[in-house]
């Protein structure tokens, strides 16, 4: 079985193997925020989490979402003028859930009521610094390479 690492320190994210093999290995950005659990934060929830949906499989490159649902655009730098304070949700989402009770799942710190995902992000916005609400984001052909790699329930630890 796969699973997930994310550095925040490190603003990278790994898919390792069940021999601690790196199979995949990206720039990320984590919550401008910083590190923190609690819900209304903007901050990037530690711990053991697992993958509990994967939504937008088949959808094209650069398909925007709102509500986890495509919202029928296309991510252009033309509608990020239009709409500059848009949270940019872009191509996939695996939406995450934590697995520590009273850390990051239910209560105040729940992570999914939190709607935290690692989800790909405008080729614009810059990697390797924290920079999100709370999400990881990854460049888009590298979320669908994760997609396409994990399935429903992949461990996802979160550290730093």
């Amino acid at each position: 079985m796969v699973r997930i690492e994310v550095d925040i320190p490190q603003q990278r994210l790994k898919l390792l193997d069940s021999e601690n093999q790196v199979l995949m290995e990206a720039p990320v950005s984590t919550a401008k925020n910083g590190a923190g659990e609690l819900i209304d934060s903007y901050c990037t929830p530690r711990g053991a989490h697992i993958v509990r949906a994967k939504i937008g499989g088949g959808q094209p490159p650069n398909t925007v979402f709102r509500g986890r649902r495509p919202t029928g655009e296309l991510y252009t730098p033309q509608l990020r003028a239009a709409f500059p304070d848009r949270d940019w949700i872009l191509t996939r989402i695996l939406w995450l859930s934590g697995k520590q009770p009273g850390f990051n799942r239910l209560g105040p710190v729940d992570t999914m009521r939190r709607y935290i995902y690692i989800h790909g992000a405008p080729e614009d916005d810059e990697l390797g610094v924290p920079g999100s609400h709370g999400c990881v984001k990854m460049r888009n052909e590298d979320v669908v390479a994760l997609f396409d790699r994990v399935a429903i329930g992949t461990p996802v630890l979160i550290s730093g």
